[in-house]
């Protein structure tokens, strides 16, 4: 039995990939920002488990060995990415804190456990630990990523955009340009990420096929989210020829295919993926898919197993609550998730979570107040922007979900 029917068949919640290395974590692809990474180690999937392994030998031989450390905690938030196992976040948590308990100075281990707490969902610590870094060496736009992926994450945008420039203006790398691309789509201007995001992907090395398939699959979305299919069809095409079998390529193809109407087609590919590295947020994907195919109880079950994933195995209380109150399942506990969650994550994605549920159960000043919220950076977003309309009194006939939230939401007529 494969791993993934094994959970299936114990109804155990499967692992999700981290913010930092693995499918988006919000509506929005664009979202998961490029991993700031060493730099000098190849990221093909034959050389990033060659480079884990051989780290983990000289590591084991010896403790203190800190360049092999950041270097594994490296690859290991890459094959977080593209496997979906989250323990191997924690798994460089501990190899980088073995390091800094024995030097708490060594600065390349404590800018890495940065990227490795924020992989981990761990905003506030990741923003103290680069806020520690920044104090010694502010000219590192390594750091200023971090910083600025953070306070996206916890929707604090003008923090987050400005310490974007600030990344840009130091080093206009690939892991920049992403940045200021997603910083673009967030303030709705869409061409001007997909000309940011070309920027990325034509900086990137060609030694780093993982980062550049993640910047092509981001194209491929931007061109989806634009309705240009050939376009978005082409860019993950070329994600999967950079790294063969890349989550965001599959899912991207999956996309593709839902959008042009073939239904079948995209549930044949994400039912692949799920058997070797699912996800809550493909879990409820296939659901959605199912539930336009007519199987409704097998739908049933994926959503089920994408709620206990997101509520224990991997708990995301932002993207539950997106979920349940974009499925209208359970909706005062949509709200009381959602309104915990914002206590530390006050992004638009979670306010417009609340004010469709605050919606959906007739709270309509409340769902207009936290609308507001929603769409406070300009964002052109079509579930916001759907959701907006309907809430202020002339509803669409129907919307596509984002990447790892599904399809049409039940909208009155």
């Amino acid at each position: 039995m494969t791993r993934a029917l094994t959970l299936f068949a114990l109804g155990l919640a499967v692992v999700l990939a981290t913010t930092a290395c693995s499918r988006p974590s919000n509506p929005a692809a664009a979202s998961v920002t490029p991993l700031l990474g060493t730099g000098h180690v190849s990221t093909s999937r034959a050389d990033l488990e060659r480079t884990i392994a051989t780290m983990r030998e000289r590591i084991a031989n010896a403790p203190d060995d800190a360049p092999a450390a950041v270097t594994l905690a490296d690859a290991l938030l890459r094959q977080t990415r593209v496997s979906g196992n989250a323990g191997l976040a924690s798994e460089a948590e501990r190899v980088l804190l073995a390091v800094l308990t024995r030097d708490g100075d060594r600065y390349d281990a404590r800018r890495m456990l940065a990227g490795t707490y924020l992989s981990q969902h761990r905003f506030a610590d990741a923003l103290r630990e680069a806020e520690r870094c920044r104090t010694v060496r502010a000219d590192d736009a390594w750091v200023w990523g971090v910083i600025g992926d953070a306070h996206i994450e916890r929707g604090e945008y003008n923090a987050a955009f400005d310490a974007f420039d600030r990344m840009a203006a130091i080093t206009p790398t690939a892991a920049a340009y992403a940045r200021v691309s997603y910083a673009r789509e967030l303030q709705g201007d869409l061409v001007g990420a997909l000309q940011t995001m070309r920027m990325a992907a034509e900086a990137t090395s060609a030694h780093d096929p993982e980062s550049l398939a993640w910047h092509h699959a981001q194209l491929g979305q931007l061109h989806l989210e634009m309705e240009q299919l050939a376009d978005a069809r082409r860019e993950f095409r070329a994600a999967a020829h950079a790294f063969p079998g890349h989550p965001f390529a599959q899912i991207g193809v999956a996309r593709v295919a839902e959008a042009a109407g073939d239904i079948r087609t995209a549930l044949d590919i994400v039912m692949a993926m799920l058997e070797t590295s699912p996800t809550p947020g493909d879990l409820a994907y296939a659901g959605d898919l199912m539930t336009r195919l007519g199987q409704t109880d097998a739908a049933e079950r994926h959503y089920r197993l994408a709620e206990a994933a997101w509520r224990t195995d991997a708990p995301e209380p932002s993207r539950l609550a997106r979920f349940l109150a974009t499925h209208g399942r359970r909706l005062d506990e949509a709200i009381a998730i959602g309104e915990k969650a914002r206590i530390e994550r006050n992004d638009i994605f979670t306010a417009d979570a609340l004010a469709w549920a605050y919606f959906q159960t007739g709270r309509i000043d409340r769902a207009k107040t936290m609308m507001a919220l929603a769409l406070r950076t300009g964002t052109r977003d079509r579930v916001i922007r759907a959701h907006a309309a309907v809430i202020a009194g002339t509803p669409e006939r129907s919307v596509r979900l984002q990447p790892d939230q599904g399809t049409t939401p039940q909208v009155p007529q």
